[in-house]
């Protein structure tokens, strides 16, 4: 086997040539090095690729369709990620994913570049199942993270010699912002929602930031009513079943807040709501620590939770906004009144500030004038 250098759109791409059955075979591998200052980086990677593939045992010979080796992909999937995470992977391959292949009959030593390129730019053109235009490149993404996982996995297993979905090409996303409420159309909306049973939960979801899957995990020992504090420690998400986890999201997720006046009120009225509750439904009472639930104790569906804030919304004549924009709405309003997003992301509980900047950068505009005023301000003296 032989191999060589390429460039392609700036990049140092190795290319391997070699013979199978009396044919010439090339493979193409992104080092994903770009051009300038990387040769010798470059010139490595291909001494240690062809070193690898030199010292590659022999391919296991496999008549196994592609479909049937994403779903024993999953199997393994299953074991490595937590379960919500893998009933996300579950939905996005039962989805298009396996239908696809498995009406197309590959098999997994059968897979290109070029027979995944068609799918994704077939699903690009025409994915909907309504028929009404294609995919967005954020649910194309989905698609190829599940299938670039199980070709690696077969990379591993030694049933193919390389993955080729390195190479396929997808749309660039389009930058989406998210809707959001001022500060007048949140009190409107609270005005609107006063009598409505999800009344509470929006309030502290409105003023915290909170996840959906925060706001249902709170629970009663959430609650530090010495220290006055309110602790996110617990979740309830659904992708396909319903997950309740005493974890949050990730470490940054893990946080505290002061617990305002307002907020300890509201408690302490879903507590005694909860205490008569458990009166009067006797033995019909579903036990259980959640701050927010049915009167019987069952706690609130994830599900429910978004529908039934879609009618409240359109029943009052309410802009229309996901039940999540809520967080957004908050960090809106942090950032108008002079926060950095350095405050915000620790606020919201993200990872990292570039998630922050990512979701929220557009919103900095209390930040963005006074910036601007300081340089108009020097450049071209008092305004």
């Amino acid at each position: 086997m032989t191999g060589s250098l390429q460039i392609k759109n700036n990049k140092f791409y190795i290319v391997l040539n070699s013979t199978e059955n009396g044919k010439r075979k090339l493979k193409w591998i992104a080092t994903g090095l770009p051009i300038k200052g990387n040769k010798r980086k470059a010139e490595q990677m291909l001494r240690d690729t062809l070193h690898e593939y030199e010292n590659r045992p022999e391919m296991v010979k496999s008549d196994v369709l592609f479909s049937d080796y994403i779903q024993l992909w999953l199997k393994v999937a299953q074991r490595r990620v937590d379960e919500v995470t893998f009933q996300g992977y579950e939905q996005t391959a039962n989805a298009q994913v396996l239908p696809y292949f498995a009406v197309t009959g590959v098999k997994l030593q059968e897979i290109t570049v070029e027979i995944l390129q068609s799918f994704f730019d077939q699903k690009f053109a025409n994915g909907r199942r309504d028929g009404k235009g294609g995919l967005s490149a954020t649910t194309l993404r989905q698609f190829k993270n599940i299938i670039n996982q199980s070709l690696n996995e077969a990379v591993k297993n030694h049933l193919i010699a390389f993955n080729p979905c390195q190479f396929v090409e997808l749309p660039h996303k389009e930058r989406h912002f998210s809707s959001f409420y001022s500060a007048e159309q949140l009190r409107a909306l609270f005005e609107a929602a006063k009598d409505d049973p999800l009344y509470p939960l929006i309030r502290i979801t409105a003023l915290y930031g909170l996840r959906r899957s925060e706001v249902l995990g709170l629970k009663w020992d959430s609650i530090d009513w010495q220290g006055k504090r309110l602790v996110i420690q617990h979740t309830v998400a659904r992708i396909t079943r319903k997950v309740e986890k005493d974890k949050t999201k990730n470490k940054s997720s893990y946080r505290s807040f002061p617990l305002t006046d307002e907020a300890a009120e509201i408690f302490r009225a879903a507590k005694a709501a909860e205490i008569e509750n458990r009166r009067l439904c006797k033995k019909d009472y579903q036990l259980n620590d959640y701050v927010f639930k049915w009167p019987d104790g069952r706690p609130y569906s994830p599900d429910y939770i978004s529908s039934h804030f879609a009618l409240l919304l359109k029943k009052n004549g309410l802009p229309h906004i996901r039940f999540h924009e809520l967080r957004h709405s908050c960090a809106s309003l942090l950032l108008n009144n002079g926060y950095t997003l350095k405050d915000v992301q620790e606020y919201m509980g993200h990872s990292d500030i570039q998630m922050t900047a990512n979701i929220y950068g557009h919103l900095d505009i209390a930040r963005k004038q006074a910036l601007t005023d300081n340089i108009s301000d020097a450049l071209f003296g008092v305004r």
